[in-house]
């Protein structure tokens, strides 16, 4: 990515014509870069994780989506690009909602978020999008720790995000925006 693009603020319209190579996000506008690219061990869980989520949402309606793809948080089919200031690309997310689906990007607040921490992520995931993510009304959202191999699960009430719990590598997280589906941990961090 150019400096060019990192001393602006940006819209999703102009984020659009950089190509297709450029992987960033923004918040209020402001263009975050992606790089470096994710640690093997980041991508083993992200694997990991698409198997759990992806087998139990098999012949189901929700669907599952992983990183890249945009999510533009505060977007309706109405949106011009030109207003969007917000998206990310989170590491996995699942959205229930077919019409929030669009041939290029997820238009709206996804039913559940996953992002896996890295060390040059971590600040953004638990910070920025943390509050993005409960403004923009996401009913669950998981912080993934690689390192400490835990996951922090986070549920929104009174459009208020409230830590559910954490867990680490031998528990069972419970996924609340679905009936009956827990995630065994230890399938999740592997040896």
């Amino acid at each position: 990515m150019s400096q060019e693009h990192m001393k602006k603020h940006s819209s999703y319209a102009e984020y659009l014509q950089w190509g297709e190579d450029v992987r960033c996000e923004a918040f209020d506008g402001v263009i975050v870069n992606m790089t470096p690219a994710p640690t093997p061990k980041h991508q083993m869980i992200q694997v990991e994780l698409s198997v759990e989520f992806g087998s139990f949402l098999r012949g189901k309606e929700c669907q599952l989506f992983t990183a890249p793809i945009d999510v533009c948080l505060f977007a309706t089919k109405e949106t011009a690009d030109e207003d969007v200031k917000d998206w990310v690309q989170p590491d996995l997310l699942i959205v229930c909602d077919q019409n929030k689906i669009e041939e290029k990007r997820i238009i709206g607040a996804p039913d559940l978020v996953i992002e896996i921490l890295s060390p040059s992520t971590a600040r953004n995931d638990r910070l920025i999008k943390y509050n993005k993510y409960e403004e923009a009304g996401v009913k669950e959202y998981w912080i993934v720790d690689p390192h400490h191999e835990t996951v922090e699960v986070f549920l929104l009430k009174d459009h208020t995000f409230h830590r559910a719990g954490v867990f680490m590598k031998n528990d069972v997280a419970s996924v609340s925006i679905f009936d009956n589906f827990e995630v065994k941990l230890c399938n999740i961090f592997r040896d």
